[in-house]
């Protein structure tokens, strides 16, 4: 069984370093350093580090740590909530001895030794939770655990707004409550923004376009993020936007990069939309994906793809 596998190597190795997906959200550095904080408490002679690029917009959750290759001589890697390898931050998750794969995404990527994927959990962090619950005493929390988990799973669920969100995901969220953290400030973080970020907001609604089957879409350019004054790690902020108008069923962000492509965000209130994501190099969740849109003229061709499916479905 994975469980045990997982936690037999944990058991094992001295050296444990945990690896995240690129342009984290707080799910990737909840389920991290949750997993990494829970390891350390119970384990305190283990050598335990959390990498991948620090990100100032989560810098109020944790900081990444700075190791040299030598530490992943014989220590086993952990990644948490990435589906692929190209997603994996730091590409040295492959000069460990062990790699485990914890995610729950769906499973297209099947790498690592031992892989624990379970696409019906809100969050990364609420697979790990169940991790620890099944170790029998092996793992232990500790508050600033608990935290993380927490964070990851409020950002995952749209502070259980999503449909992700299950009476498991409620009761998991109860008990990291028993360890008397003021989950109020956590939230208060998580829906803060800076000025750039309001503004970004307010430029996404003024640009927003709706197509007649309910497809909504907005395009950021490089200059716009920049006269707004957003940074490259905030304008995520926006995603949602969209889906605040009842007239707006599905919808998608582009987001110019520096190449000139564009990041596209898909989101969906019903109509799964993971499939157009996976027709643009893309991945992700039933109703909240990501792709890649080379030119406008791919932009268009996903406009045209969301506003099919939003036809077939029916009102």
């Amino acid at each position: 069984m994975a469980i045990d596998q997982i936690l037999q190597a944990i058991d094992d190795f001295d050296t444990i370093i945990i690896h995240r997906h690129q342009r984290p959200d707080p799910d990737a550095y909840g389920s991290q350093v949750g997993l990494a904080e829970t390891i350390r408490n119970s384990y305190p002679d283990k050598a335990v580090y959390v990498v991948g690029e620090s990100v100032p917009s989560l810098g109020w959750l944790a900081t990444m740590q700075e190791i040299p290759d030598s530490r992943y001589e014989d220590a086993l890697v952990i990644v948490t909530d990435t589906a692929d390898t190209p997603r994996i931050d730091d590409d040295r998750y492959k000069l460990g001895k062990k790699l485990i794969k914890i995610d729950h995404h769906p499973d297209d990527d099947a790498y690592g030794d031992v892989r624990l994927v379970r696409p019906e959990a809100s969050s990364c962090s609420e697979v790990l939770i169940d991790i620890i619950n099944a170790s029998n005493g092996q793992l232990k929390m500790n508050v600033r655990a608990a935290k993380m988990f927490y964070a990851g799973i409020v950002g995952d669920t749209g502070r259980f707004m999503y449909n992700n969100t299950s009476a498991h995901t409620l009761e998991v969220v109860a008990q990291l409550f028993g360890f008397g953290f003021d989950a109020s400030l956590i939230n208060q973080k998580m829906t803060e923004v800076t000025l750039g970020q309001a503004k970004l907001q307010a430029f996404a609604m003024d640009t927003l376009e709706i197509t007649p089957n309910g497809a909504g879409y907005y395009v950021l350019h490089q200059s716009d993020l920049k006269r707004l004054g957003v940074a490259s790690d905030q304008y995520q902020a926006a995603v949602g936007t969209a889906g605040r108008l009842g007239e707006v069923r599905a919808w998608a962000m582009f987001t110019e990069q520096d190449d000139g492509t564009f990041r596209v965000s898909l989101r969906s209130k019903q109509a799964p939309i993971e499939p157009i994501a996976k027709n643009h190099n893309g991945g992700g969740h039933a109703l909240a994906s990501g792709a890649k849109a080379k030119d406008d003229a791919e932009i268009k061709q996903i406009v045209n793809e969301l506003d099919a499916l939003l036809a077939s479905a029916g009102k």
